[in-house]
């Protein structure tokens, strides 16, 4: 069976395609792992902003620096359609899990939409902050915090599948 993420935040430039390249990263990392090659993983904005655009320079530099990766991807907008094509779609913050739900006024989808940091075990901060407007320590952040809840979230499909 193939499981369906899909990683949300505002404009996809930043946090999201940060998400989805963290997570093919560890799923390319756990290679023997039949489970893992499962999983598909895409990313989407709440907002119009950036519709067509690549992976924010300074997120893709940061995590090239930190874990050797190159994000690629191309911004688009949440519709509501994903909520049947996708299995888990993971909010990075508050304000897009809230986005979200709006779309879906009759909480059929409701059980799919969890926050990305519900998944993390290192970490205490609940929601994903948004490093567009900071300076670098901001995007360092965020991709430590992503792969913590990757970990954590790859680690929480395991256990789903074991049931």
């Amino acid at each position: 069976m193939t499981y369906k993420l899909l990683f949300v935040c505002l404009g996809n430039i930043c946090r999201s395609p940060a998400a989805e390249n963290i997570m093919e990263h560890l799923i390319e990392q756990a290679s023997s792992d039949k489970f893992a090659k499962s999983i598909v993983c895409d990313s989407a904005g709440t907002s119009s902003y950036h519709i067509g655009s690549s992976p924010d320079r300074r997120m893709s530099a940061t995590a090239a620096k930190k874990l050797g990766i190159k994000l690629h991807g191309r911004a688009r907008q949440f519709q509501e359609s994903d909520f049947q094509d996708f299995d888990l779609i993971l909010a990075m913050d508050q304000d897009n899990y809230q986005d979200i739900l709006l779309l879906d006024p009759t909480g059929q989808y409701q059980t799919k939409v969890r926050l990305m940091c519900d998944f993390c075990s290192k970490h205490t901060l609940k929601e994903v902050p948004d490093p567009y407007y900071g300076g670098s320590e901001g995007f360092n952040q965020v991709i430590d915090l992503l792969v913590d809840a990757c970990e954590g979230l790859l680690t929480y499909l395991r256990s789903l599948e074991e049931c």
